[in-house]
C-alpha cells in the first residue's frame, strides 16, 4: 500500500458517528458517493486532499490531527507484546499487526491495555507468592498518563503557543526568567514568592497557599528550578480551562490519572515559557544541539533541555526526531519518550549495553555512542550523569542518567557526531530493546533468554552465558 496515500477510514468513521450522521447523509455533505464513502471507511480507498478539505470546512477538523504519526508506536508496542509466549498458539505475524493498527486503531490500544493488565496481574501474583503487599493488578495512574503523552508525540500544540505568547508578554531586558516571572505573577495574579515552605510542607519544592495568596519555594531549588515552578503555576491558574479539556478528552480510567496528567500539562506549559519553541529550536540549530551551551543560553537544567529537545514536533516546524529517558541507579526508566523508531521496553530493565548505564562511571561527562538495534537502524546515542541535591549534608541527593539519540543520518546537525565514523560498521555496537525480546544470540551481557526462543542446553560446554538460542 502507497505509504504516501492517506488511509484514515477509522477516523472519518468516527467523525461520521460522532456527528450522528447516517453515511449517506455524511456522504452528501462531502458532496461524495455513498459506496465511496463506504470504500473510505473501510480503508479501501485513500482521502484525497478534496475530501480532506471538506471534513476540515464541514466539520471543523484539524486535518493535522488525522495523519497515523503514532503508527510506529503501536506497532513497536504491539510486536513487543506479541513475543509473549501468551500467544504461542496463535500467529501474529507483522503483515496481520499492520493491517489491524491502520483499520481498527483503537481496538489495538485496547488489546495493548488488557495486555498489559494481564501482565500486572502476572506480576501480583509473583508478588502474592512472595507474601508482597501492595501489588495491583491494573495499569498504574502513572503508566496511563505516560502513554497519552507518548501517543501524542509528546507536543500539545495548545499549551505551546500559549508559553510563547507568555514569554511575549514579559518584559525585555538582562532581568533573568525567575524574576520577570515573579513580577508578572505578582501583577497579573496579585501573587506574592516567598522563599521559604510552611510549617506544614518544609522541604516542599512548590506549594501555593490559597489563603495568603503565597506561592512557598523551596530555597535550595536552582533559579531554573524556581521558574520552571512559577511558570508551572501561572500554566494552572491561567491555561486551567486547556488543560482540563485536554485532560478530560483523554478518557482515562481514573481519577488519578486525571489529576496527574493535569499536572504533567502544566509541566508542559512551564516548559514552553522555559524554553519557547521558536527560539528555542532556533538556537539548537545554531549552536547544533550543544546541550552545554543551550543550558547557558536559556538558563536551564540538562534535563530540561534534552526533554525538550525530544518534543520538537511542530507540523509546520519540526525538529530533528529525538528520544530521551531518564534512568536511575538501578536501571528503572523513570522517563521516556521517543520520536524515533526506537520505542523503550514497557516491561524488565533496559539494554546494558546501551552507554546511559556507563554515565555513572563517567560524572560530569557526556558519553557517546554509535549503537545498532536488531531492525538494523542506526542511532547516535548520547549520555550524562546528573545529581540533584535537596539541601544540604544530611539530605538526599538523586542521581540520574540523561539518555538523547537520534538517527545517524542527522548526526551532520548535531556536534557530538563530529569525528565518529558512521560509516564503518564496526563502529556501531549492538544493543537491543530489552533481553526478553532481544533475538541476538551471541551477546556477553544477556540476563534472561527471549521470550520466545527454544534453549540449546550443552552440559559439557560453559560459555559466558550457562545457554545458546536454536536456530
Amino acid at each position: 500500500m502507497d505509504k504516501s496515500k492517506l488511509f484514515i477510514g477509522p477516523k472519518i468513521r468516527d467523525i461520521r458517528l460522532g456527528s450522528a450522521l447516517t453515511q449517506a447523509k455524511f456522504a452528501q455533505a462531502l458532496k461524495i458517493s455513498t459506496s465511496y464513502l463506504n470504500q473510505l471507511e473501510n480503508n479501501q480507498r485513500h482521502a484525497t486532499a478534496s475530501v480532506l478539505m471538506a471534513l476540515a470546512q464541514n466539520f471543523s477538523i484539524d486535518i493535522r490531527t488525522l495523519s497515523d504519526n503514532d503508527t510506529e508506536r503501536l506497532l513497536a508496542d504491539v510486536l513487543e507484546i506479541a513475543q509473549d509466549p501468551l500467544f504461542d498458539a496463535h500467529e501474529l505475524s507483522p503483515r496481520d499487526l499492520k493491517r489491524a493498527i491502520k483499520d481498527t486503531p483503537n481496538f489495538v490500544r485496547a488489546f495493548l491495555s488488557l495486555h498489559k493488565s494481564t501482565q500486572n496481574l502476572k506480576e501480583h501474583l509473583v508478588e502474592f507468592d512472595q507474601n508482597i503487599a501492595g501489588a495491583q493488578a491494573q495499569i498504574t495512574p502513572y503508566e496511563e498518563v505516560r502513554d497519552y503523552f507518548h501517543y501524542i508525540d509528546n507536543y500539545v500544540d495548545v499549551l505551546d503557543h500559549a508559553g510563547e505568547a507568555l514569554v511575549r508578554q514579559l518584559p525585555d531586558g538582562p532581568q533573568d526568567l525567575q524574576d520577570k516571572l515573579t513580577q508578572y505573577l505578582a501583577e497579573a495574579h496579585d501573587i506574592n514568592i516567598i522563599f521559604g515552605g510552611m510549617a506544614k510542607h518544609p522541604n516542599a519544592i512548590r506549594h501555593y497557599d490559597e489563603k495568603s495568596r503565597t506561592l512557598h519555594l523551596n530555597p535550595q531549588g536552582k533559579h531554573s528550578t524556581h521558574a520552571f515552578q512559577i511558570a508551572h503555576h501561572i500554566g494552572l491558574i491561567e491555561q486551567a480551562e486547556r488543560i482540563d479539556k485536554l485532560a478530560q478528552d483523554a478518557g482515562f480510567q481514573s481519577e488519578s490519572a486525571l489529576q496527574i496528567c493535569k499536572i504533567g500539562l502544566a509541566n508542559y506549559f512551564a516548559g514552553s515559557v522555559m524554553l519557547p519553541y521558536t527560539r528555542f529550536i532556533e538556537a539548537a540549530r545554531l549552536h547544533r544541539h550543544d546541550l552545554q551551551i543551550l543550558s547557558e543560553t536559556f538558563g536551564a537544567s540538562l534535563e530540561q533541555i534534552c526533554h525538550r529537545l525530544s518534543t520538537l514536533q511542530r507540523p509546520e516546524l519540526k525538529g530533528i526526531p529525538f528520544f530521551f529517558a531518564r534512568v536511575d541507579q538501578a536501571g528503572n526508566i523513570t522517563k521516556r519518550h521517543s520520536a524515533t523508531k526506537l520505542q523503550f521496553a514497557r516491561y524488565g530493565s533496559a539494554c546494558p549495553l546501551w552507554n546511559v548505564h556507563q554515565a555513572f562511571e563517567r560524572p560530569g561527562r557526556i558519553i557517546r555512542q554509535l549503537a545498532e538495534t536488531p531492525d538494523g537502524e542506526k542511532y547516535l546515542c548520547i549520555a550524562t550523569a546528573i545529581h540533584i541535591a535537596s539541601g544540604g549534608f544530611r539530605d538526599p541527593v538523586r542521581s540520574y542518567a540523561l539518555a538523547l539519540g537520534c538517527e545517524t543520518k542527522y548526526m551532520d546537525e548535531i556536534v557530538y557526531g563530529d569525528d565518529l565514523n558512521a560509516g564503518a560498521a564496526e563502529s556501531f555496537e549492538p544493543i537491543g530493546i530489552s533481553c526478553r525480546i532481544c533475538q541476538r544470540k551471541k551477546c556477553h551481557q544477556r540476563s534472561v533468554p527471549p521470550l520466545r526462543s527454544a534453549l540449546k542446553i550443552e552440559p559439557f560446554v560453559r560459555n559466558v552465558v550457562p545457554y545458546d538460542l536454536q536456530d
